[in-house]
Formats: C-alpha cells, sequence, structure tokens
C-alpha cells in the first residue's frame, strides 16, 4: 500500500482532480457527479479503454483458435468469423470515438 501512495504525485491534485500524468489514460475524478451527463461524460474514456482491451482479448482468442484448428473447417470459420466480429466492433467504436470528437467542434462544448 505505501508503494502505491508514493506512486501518487500529489501535485497534479488540482480541484478534485488528478491531471493526466501523460502516458494516455484517461483523468481520474474523485468526487461524484451531479448529473447523469456528467456520469456518461466521466466514463466515456473508461468506455473506450474497455472496448480497447476487450477487443485484444478477443483478436487474441480468435487467433489462438485458428492457429490451433488443426484444418478443422468449421472451427476455422468460428475463428474467422471472431476475428472478423472484433474488428467490425473496433470500427465502429473508432467512428463513435471520432463523431463524439466531431460533435465537440461543432457545439463548441467539451466532452473529454
Amino acid at each position: 500500500m505505501n508503494i502505491f501512495l508514493t506512486a501518487i504525485n500529489f501535485n497534479q491534485i488540482e480541484n478534485g482532480w488528478l491531471k493526466d500524468p501523460g502516458i494516455g489514460f484517461p483523468s481520474l475524478k474523485f468526487s461524484t457527479a451531479n448529473n447523469l451527463i456528467d456520469l456518461i461524460t466521466a466514463m466515456i474514456p473508461y468506455t473506450y479503454l474497455i472496448a480497447g482491451i476487450i477487443t485484444f482479448v478477443i483478436l487474441i482468442l480468435g487467433g489462438f483458435e485458428l492457429l490451433t484448428s488443426n484444418g478443422n473447417q468449421e472451427t476455422v470459420k468460428k475463428a474467422t468469423g471472431r476475428i472478423t466480429s472484433a474488428l467490425i466492433g473496433f470500427v465502429i467504436v473508432f467512428i463513435s470515438y471520432w463523431l463524439i470528437r466531431i460533435v465537440e467542434i461543432i457545439l463548441g462544448i467539451k466532452i473529454f
């Protein structure tokens, strides 16, 4: 526990937020959300992070299943379907990210 506490740079805490340390992780909010919109806005970066991890895991599992299929056509079809589904899901998540960014620019609001 002491290692974790010493790893936090308390100079990064400002108005209840832990600023992004520059390694690509979303900022952490310490206080609770005031309404549903604040809650959804706070969850969006975590949703993309989780979706990326799930996509990676499904791609690895599909590739492993494809490698261990031993030429069984049913297993190959199942594995390629899993890989295709993961890539389609990734494209949907990628497009949704850029749609949110476009809405931010058009409406002049800050979502992330």
